[in-house]
C-alpha cells in the first residue's frame, strides 16, 4: 500500500484493477526450479507502476539470472497466498509488506533473516531488524482537490464534525486502510471507537485496495481519499497539475515503511539476498520517488518537490507485537462503528 504499498496513479486513470482478478491469473505460476531465476512475489502496482521495468534489466545483467514477479492485489493478499501456500510456495522473495504485517508474518513464522547490511538506512525511526529489510517509506494521508475542495479539516475530529465524504480501504484486505485504522488508534487511543462513529456519516464506501478506492476519487465520487502524503506529487511532476493535495492534520500522521523479506521455503536465498542489496543500491533506490511515489531509504539525489515539500509530523508508531495481538479486536471496533 501501500501502501498504499505503493504507486503509479497514471495507471489508474487508465483501468481499476481488481484484486481477486490478478489473483486468479497468477494461480497457474510455475518456477523453473533452478536457482538462477528468482521468484517475486509482490503487490501489483509495484509491477505496473514501472520500477520494475527500470531496474530488473540491471539485476538480471548483474546476477547473469532471470526474475519473475508474480503480482497480487495488495500485501496482505500476498501473506494470505503465502500462509495457504506453505512449503509449496514458489516465493523466492516477497516485496511490499509493510511495519504493520510483520508481527503477523512473525507469528505465521513465514520470513528467514537476510544477509544484509543496515547501516546505510536513512529512515526517520530506528531499524534493526534482520528478517526485513526496508526500500521505501511514506506518510498516510487524505488528498483532495482543492478545485472542489477549499475548507479542509486539519484532523479527525474536524474530518468527522464535516459533510466532507471520503474513501477508505478495508483493514481486512489493504495495508494503507490498516494504516489508518492505526492512524486512529495511534492518535485517539481507547477513543478511537468514538471517532469511527463520527466518521461512519462521511464515509462513501470502503474498496478492498487502494487502487480501487484511488480511481473512484479520480472519478470524482468522494471529496477525499485515503492515499500519502506524496501521492499528490505524481500529478504535479507527471502531469504538470497543482490541484491534488494532501491535507495536514496537525497531530501528525502515521508512518509506512515498505519492507523484502526472503520466505522460509525460498529455493533461491542467495538470488533472494543480492536482490536486496541491490535495492539499496542508488540504480534503484533513485526509481523510488518517481516510480513508487514514496521516499527512499539511503540518502540520493531528489527530485525538487520532494526535498521543497517539507514531511508531515509523524505520530509514534504502534508496537508490531501489539498490532498483533490486538490487530482483530481493533477491526472488530471499525466494523461495529461503520
Amino acid at each position: 500500500m501501500m501502501r498504499l504499498g505503493l504507486i503509479c496513479l497514471l495507471f489508474l486513470q487508465v483501468s481499476i484493477i481488481n484484486a481477486n482478478t490478478e489473483e486468479n491469473a497468477n494461480d497457474n505460476v510455475n518456477n523453473s526450479n533452478n536457482n538462477n531465476t528468482l521468484d517475486i512475489y509482490t503487490y501489483s502496482s509495484f509491477v505496473q507502476g514501472g520500477i520494475t521495468e527500470a531496474v530488473t534489466p540491471l539485476f538480471e545483467k548483474q546476477c547473469q539470472c532471470e526474475v519473475k514477479y508474480h503480482h497480487f492485489g495488495d500485501a496482505q493478499s500476498i501473506l494470505t497466498r503465502l500462509k495457504i501456500e506453505g512449503e509449496r510456495s514458489i516465493a523466492d522473495l516477497v516485496i511490499g509488506l509493510d511495519q504493520n504485517l510483520m508481527g503477523i508474518a512473525d507469528a505465521a513464522g513465514l520470513f528467514v533473516p537476510h544477509q544484509i547490511d543496515n547501516a546505510q538506512l536513512t529512515l526517520p525511526i530506528a531499524w534493526d531488524s534482520s528478517v526485513y529489510l526496508p526500500f521505501d517509506y511514506g506518510y498516510f494521508a487524505f488528498v483532495y482537490d482543492q478545485n472542489r475542495l477549499t475548507d479542509v479539516p486539519q484532523s479527525f475530529d474536524a474530518l468527522a464534525d464535516s459533510d466532507i465524504k471520503i474513501i477508505i480501504q478495508d483493514p481486512r484486505t489493504s495495508s494503507p486502510g490498516l494504516g489508518l485504522l492505526l492512524w486512529i488508534k495511534a492518535a485517539y487511543g481507547d477513543k478511537a471507537p468514538s471517532i469511527w462513529q463520527r466518521l461512519s456519516d462521511n464515509v462513501v464506501t470502503t474498496t478492498r485496495g487502494w487502487s480501487e478506492a484511488y480511481g473512484l476519487f479520480l472519478k470524482g465520487e468522494s471529496d477525499m481519499v485515503l492515499s500519502y502524503t506524496t501521492s499528490p506529487f505524481y500529478h504535479h511532476m507527471i502531469e504538470n497539475d497543482s490541484q491534488y493535495q494532501a491535507a495536514t492534520f496537525t497531530a501528525g500522521h502515521y508512518l509506512q515503511v515498505e519492507v523484502a523479506a526472503i520466505p522460509k521455503h525460498s529455493q533461491a536465498p542467495e538470488l533472494a539476498n543480492a536482490f536486496l542489496q541491490f535495492m539499496l543500491s542508488e540504480a534503484f533506490q533513485q526509481e523510488i520517488p518517481t516510480s513508487n511515489w514514496m521516499y527512499p531509504v539511503v540518502d540520493i539525489a531528489m527530485p525538487p518537490i520532494f526535498s521543497e515539500t517539507a514531511k508531515p509530523m509523524s505520530l509514534p508508531l504502534l508496537d508490531t507485537a501489539l498490532i498483533e495481538s490486538e490487530r482483530r479486536n481493533w477491526i472488530d471496533e471499525w466494523l461495529n462503528a461503520l
